[in-house]
């Protein structure tokens, strides 16, 4: 991977969640951060952003700090690529906070806090996950309801497109050849949970859709469901605030255990009897291993699975359980290399004709990669 360009000084990647925050500081031309930072709700405190500015403020060279790149989940139809940060760009991203609750506003404080403690002639830029998606086809885009959908901007965007965009470079390296002439499948699995079908460098389809809340079954989020069943719900007397709560935090992996949003959890949970909890990972690995069928489709033909995440770098079960499905294409995961889940590296058994690629999560390089690239 090619490391920071720009001007001398460090840049600053801020992904700040709705009940975390990472952050990482990069020196040109490094890969590797001089500092970075992973806490969760219990080290924020219910105050989140004067929580960021304390988290922020515990790195000792913020004075050193030349560029701020923020991670923001929803771009609208309004931002394909990065772009700095003034007051038309923060308006446009509070306006986008209701398709993505859980995250426009978090970015929003991430961005607060980091003014705070910044320097103000440091430059602060947006890097949009829905941005990668860009390139998908109308085909792929498009919901088959009204044509005044789209006019209206009522599509499908999809998401975790910094993921998926690293993902897919990271796994063409590791099979040396270049991303222009793979056909990629990335599989995000993390606490929000998508795929990717990546042709040449360039998303042509992809799972989560207007929100974040569609495609697979996530660690609290449902994913799809059939429109018809949310329309009884809500003429059966369900509150449309209830519902968002329980589509978005009451879903998924924990709603369907009761056990944990944690796969970890569940697993452990599945292996000493509990029922619910085996049916939690049949139903995550069955929409994982459809969606992925989706995405071969949307390609035409494949060369690499790629899996991403904290459930897609570490559970090798899950990479066995989804690649095995595909053994009639020629994918194949080699058993001990698979346990032992070496990141970013090849996985395949031999003789398969379609590899298995564990990449490590690297968000916050790219977030700062692309801020530098912008600042320079």
């Amino acid at each position: 991977m090619e490391g920071l360009s720009g001007p001398p000084g460090l840049a600053l990647a801020v992904n700040a969640g709705s009940t975390s925050l990472k952050a990482a500081a990069f020196a040109p031309g490094a890969e590797d951060p001089v500092w970075f930072v992973d806490v969760d709700a219990d080290g924020i405190g219910p105050d989140r952003r004067r929580g960021f500015e304390q988290v922020l403020r515990s790195f000792d060279r913020l004075a050193d700090v030349h560029v701020a790149g923020h991670r923001v989940v929803h771009g609208g139809a309004a931002f394909d690529r990065p772009v700095i940060i003034d007051a038309a760009v923060e308006s446009a991203i509070t306006s986008l906070e209701d398709l993505a609750p859980l995250h426009n506003q978090a970015a929003l404080d991430g961005l607060a806090a980091a003014r705070a403690v910044l320097d103000a002639a440091v430059v602060h830029v947006a890097v949009f996950d829905t941005a990668f998606h860009r390139t998908m086809p109308a085909a792929a885009a498009t919901y088959g309801g009204p044509h005044e959908w789209l006019d209206a901007g009522l599509r499908r965007y999809g998401f975790h497109g910094i993921s998926h965009e690293h993902a897919a470079h990271a796994t063409a390296a590791i099979l040396g050849r270049p991303v222009t002439e793979c056909r990629i499948v990335t599989c995000h699995l993390g606490g929000g949970c998508s795929l990717a079908a990546v042709d040449g460098g360039r998303s042509v389809d992809t799972t989560m859709g207007f929100t974040p809340l569609d495609g697979l079954v996530m660690a609290t989020r449902s994913g799809s469901v059939d429109p018809g069943l949310l329309l009884h719900l809500l003429r059966t007397g369900t509150p449309v605030e209830e519902l968002d709560d329980l589509l978005t935090q009451r879903s998924g992996l924990l709603g369907l255990s009761g056990v944990s949003d944690d796969l970890r959890d569940v697993l452990a949970a599945r292996d000493a009897g509990d029922e619910r909890a085996a049916l939690a990972i049949d139903v995550f690995v069955h929409r994982v291993a459809a969606g992925v069928g989706a995405m071969i489709a949307a390609l035409g033909r494949v060369d690499a699975l790629a899996f991403t995440g904290g459930i897609g770098e570490h559970s090798h079960e899950v990479r066995a359980r989804v690649v095995g499905r595909f053994a009639f294409l020629g994918a194949a995961v080699d058993p001990g290399r698979n346990a032992a889940g070496p990141l970013d590296a090849d996985v395949s058994a031999p003789g398969a004709t379609v590899s298995t690629v564990i990449v490590q999560a690297r968000e916050e390089l790219a977030i700062a990669r692309a801020a530098s690239a912008l600042a320079a």
